[in-house]
């Protein structure tokens, strides 16, 4: 089943009535955050660290996305969408002469590090056509100089009250648009007979910026324009969403945690927290979970932070990139409905945890709805504990498989029934789903995730 979306149209295909429901789909997770380069608000699909360096850039000291995205697959992460979001971030300025003016384009993806270079000819044109021209963009790449991408436009015009406007035509292109003011002119070709330059390529004018730090409010974004989290409003599944810290020495805001826990709650999503800095021990850890005011099911979280072993510091660091890696990982290996604890699971042994936990504070910890880092068997670093941000009233809601299982099949039993919606009210169509809902139980059973320990909660 896939979705397509066009200018706020979306078609989705629907399963055919006869389709079984999938017992072991691929855990998809989605982080949003900050980017060299890459497409603003628009979810990217990638499925590995290489793919992510090619659309948004490699690691950058001044965002905690990417390594938290190299966290992700390192720990076993297969399938990840990157929503990229930005503060007052600009794209690069191009200016192609034109008889005493210019035609201004500005790079669609912002950043210091989005190069497009552009050309204009003639071939092909009639002599006396004096409004059209050929406009050819390549995006290069900043490290080789290589092009890594190339758009051609055939016969626009500079008129805006032509049907090839270029200014229309451009909306269609992943590079550049159009500024006023428009030139009275069309722009004068760099390449063929008519060329004057010895170059046959403008280069920017202006380079991009990469704007300030993000704030809470750019991590949400708008749900009317679909921006920043609500970016992921469109994709057809998600079962784990993390926003890395929005600066590498600061925690992510009351107001985004919030808004992302909404978000999971209504897409049926488990959300990654990390827990704050200031967090120095578990009792401190316990008070200030109580001080978020979060108590829900749809989120985990854990505690202490981490550090790399080969620091000579032992900058502390959030790993709630690996963990949402381990969740993918631990759904192929069992299933949703295995623990987090399970044996054979851990962080790399890169990290260590930076505070020491007894295995009271461990037993305090998860009583109290966060999971524990701790030491492991020959020098790993462990996960103690399998629990949501729900310690209170209904013990079944504090328990991640459970939670994660429930979320699982709902979603799964949705999507392959949505099918019923368009059929008239006839026994035949309620026999159907029938079928498919108790197949599909049936497989879950004999995959060993429908456990009497966990139908006793």
């Amino acid at each position: 089943m896939s979705d397509a979306v066009d200018r706020g149209i979306t078609v989705t295909e629907m399963a055919p009535m006869v389709q079984a429901i999938d017992v072991s789909p691929e855990t998809t997770a989605a982080f949003v955050g900050r980017t060299l380069r890459g497409p603003l608000n628009e979810p990217v699909l990638v499925r590995d660290m290489g793919e992510f360096r090619r659309r948004f850039g490699d690691i950058w000291s001044r965002s905690s996305l990417g390594p938290a995205v190299q966290q992700f697959f390192e720990h076993g992460g297969q399938r990840l969408h990157i929503v990229r979001v930005s503060n007052n971030a600009r794209g690069a300025l191009l200016c192609l002469p034109a008889s005493g003016a210019a035609l201004v384009l500005r790079a669609v993806e912002p950043g210091s590090t989005e190069f497009i270079r552009a050309a204009v000819d003639l071939d092909g044109l009639d002599l006396g056509d004096d409004q059209r021209f050929n406009l050819t963009l390549q995006r290069m790449d900043p490290a080789t100089g290589h092009v890594i991408d190339q758009e051609c436009y055939r016969r626009v015009s500079h008129r805006e009250d032509s049907d090839s406007f270029v200014g229309d035509v451009l909306l269609n292109s992943s590079m550049v648009r159009v500024e006023r003011p428009y030139p009275g002119h069309r722009p004068d070709p760099t390449q063929g007979l008519f060329s004057t330059d010895t170059d046959a390529y403008i280069e920017q004018a202006q380079e991009g910026s990469d704007g300030d730090e993000l704030s809470d409010y750019d991590l949400i974004g708008s749900s009317i324009d679909k921006t920043g989290l609500f970016a992921l409003s469109g994709i057809e599944r998600l079962d784990v969403l993390y926003l890395p810290p929005p600066g590498r020495q600061r925690d992510l805001g009351a107001a985004s945690l919030l808004a992302a826990e909404q978000f999971c709650r209504k897409h049926g999503a488990i959300l990654v927290v990390d827990p704050k800095r200031e967090w120095k021990s578990a009792v401190r850890a316990i008070a200030g979970v109580r001080e978020l005011g979060l108590s829900s099911a749809n989120a985990m979280s854990y505690f202490p932070l981490a550090c790399v072993r080969s620091d000579e510091d032992r900058t502390p660091r959030a790993v709630g990139g690996a963990i949402a890696g381990l969740l993918c990982r631990l759904d192929r290996m069992k299933g949703p409905w295995a623990p987090l604890d399970h044996h054979g699971l851990s962080l790399s042994r890169d990290f260590m945890a930076v505070e020491d936990l007894s295995e009271g504070d461990i037993r305090l910890l998860t009583r109290h709805g966060l999971n524990a880092i701790a030491k492991g068997d020959i020098g790993k670093t462990r996960i103690a504990g399998s629990v949501t941000m729900d310690p209170s009233r209904e013990p079944r809601r504090s328990i991640l498989p459970v939670r994660r299982l429930c979320l699982q099949v709902l979603a799964a039993i949705e999507r392959a029934t949505r099918w019923a919606v368009f059929e008239s009210e006839s026994r035949r169509a309620a026999d159907t789903v029938h079928a498919q809902v108790s197949a599909h139980m049936s497989a879950l059973q004999g995959l060993g995730a429908l456990e009497p320990v966990y139908l006793s909660v």
